[in-house]
């Protein structure tokens, strides 16, 4: 796999080893330079990756964040900070994205593509939303925030581990835990994840089974992926097929620390991508679609259902509507991942939005009540089972379901109206 240069390799002492893989590789040119002069050569060389490899000098911390400011400066795409820190110690730069001292050429590359593939599609979006600028057409938000606020990761485990491994994990993002790999799988096809740490309690056939599902699949293939214990044999198996792959042979209380140095920016990453795929779908749209859901905005949202109401009163065919409301205050965070879930659930005929006021509507076309009772009650129950709160004590979220269908008499309005929505003055 060739890279696309030019590479900026920061290092006081040796890594000459480091260059010549990525030269081997294809990328040109690469550059080397010492950590003083590394802020100075980002601003003129502007490089598509920079990679900090500590090595066995002591690294300046103050010189590290003026590493860190000269890469935040760049105006332009997402430029990837990589940092390779000595074996078994924590970064210097905890937000970098890390490469491990014993990565292989090929695993090195690898996570080095994925990165440059998230950086040319944030150009696309950039590059997309000024065109739409220049033509005048009203900006599309993405949504705000740093997107580890946004990411969840899958927990899976048995071993004494596990809850502490969880706790660690759970105050920097949000987690969702499976005790059993089959469940984990489910969660896998069934939510939106950033990150798994495969815990420590499963034996190596059943971590090598759930790795050979998560290599095997093209959606799952950049996901990052901490692997506790077992052997590592095992885990140089996968190292080629899954760039951003981590291994810590054991969970104490120094190497959870490490866990978490080593995975979190990579989950970063890969929420940051998920979020420019939301992004150019709204490009690709025009505007129609949420970058936040995923689901149609809400000005497209109405106009679309006023155009379905008017085509199957022309037609005579069966249209109904189901709002899914929230009985407690959930919190923004839950509320969108249940649009997304209720994305992924509807048909390909229907269409859906998030509310103002955080319900969640969609519109099941030629359908009639007895359809749509089936279809309701799928969503429902998947949103029951699946959406947990972090409240221990009652953390299912049971949303509440008004559905109805279109009658003879009805009208755009009176049609919302009974499903509890707010009644519409004009739709255009």
């Amino acid at each position: 796999m060739s890279l696309q240069g030019p590479i900026l390799v920061v290092a006081d002492g040796s890594a000459g080893d480091l260059a010549e893989v990525l030269r081997a590789h294809g990328a040109f040119p690469v550059i080397e330079t010492p950590l003083a002069e590394a802020p100075a050569a980002v601003t003129s060389i502007q490089p598509s990756a920079v990679i900090l490899a500590e090595g066995d000098v002591e690294i300046d911390p103050a010189a590290a964040q003026a590493l860190v400011a000269a890469v935040e400066a760049l105006p332009g795409p997402f430029l990837p900070l990589f940092c390779r820190p000595r074996q078994g110690a924590l970064p210097i730069l905890p937000d970098a994205l890390p490469i491990g001292t014993r990565a292989s050429p090929i695993g090195l590359v690898t996570r080095l593509g994925a990165a440059a593939r998230v950086r040319t599609m944030h150009a696309t979006v950039l590059r997309r939303a000024e065109m739409r600028q220049e033509a005048g057409a009203a900006p599309i938000e993405p949504p705000e925030g740093d997107p580890l606020g946004e990411a969840s990761v899958l927990m899976t485990g048995r071993g004494r581990s596990y809850p502490a491994l969880t706790v660690a994990v759970g105050e920097r993002v949000a987690i969702i835990g499976a005790l059993s790999v089959e469940t984990a799988a489910r969660y896998l096809n069934n939510r939106d994840i950033d990150g798994v740490v495969i815990g420590e309690g499963f034996g190596p056939r059943v971590v090598e089974a759930l790795l050979t599902v998560i290599a095997d699949d093209l959606r799952f293939r950049d996901l990052p992926v901490a692997v506790c214990g077992g052997p590592s044999t095992l885990i140089d198996e996968f190292a080629t097929q899954m760039p951003n792959l981590e291994h810590v042979a054991d969970v104490g209380a120094g190497s959870t620390d490490v866990l978490l140095a080593r995975l979190l920016p990579l989950v970063r990453l890969h929420a940051f991508e998920a979020r420019l795929k939301r992004m150019l779908a709204a490009l690709d749209a025009e505007g129609m679609v949420d970058p936040d859901t995923g689901l149609l905005a809400r000005d497209a949202f109405w106009r679309d259902l006023s155009n379905a109401v008017s085509d199957a009163e022309t037609r005579g065919v069966g249209l109904s509507i189901a709002r899914f409301a929230f009985e407690r205050e959930v919190g923004p965070r839950l509320v969108t991942d249940a649009a997304r879930l209720v994305g992924r659930l509807v048909r390909s005929v229907d269409f859906a939005c998030r509310e103002a006021d955080n319900s969640i509507f969609a519109v099941f076309t030629e359908t009639d009540l007895r359809a749509a009772h089936v279809i309701t009650r799928r969503i429902a129950s998947v949103l029951k089972h699946t959406m947990l709160t972090p409240d221990q004590s009652d953390n299912r979220v049971d949303p509440m379901v008004t559905l109805a269908t279109l009658k003879s008499t009805d009208t755009l309005d009176t049609l919302v109206a009974r499903v509890g929505g707010a009644t519409l003055v004009a739709a255009s």
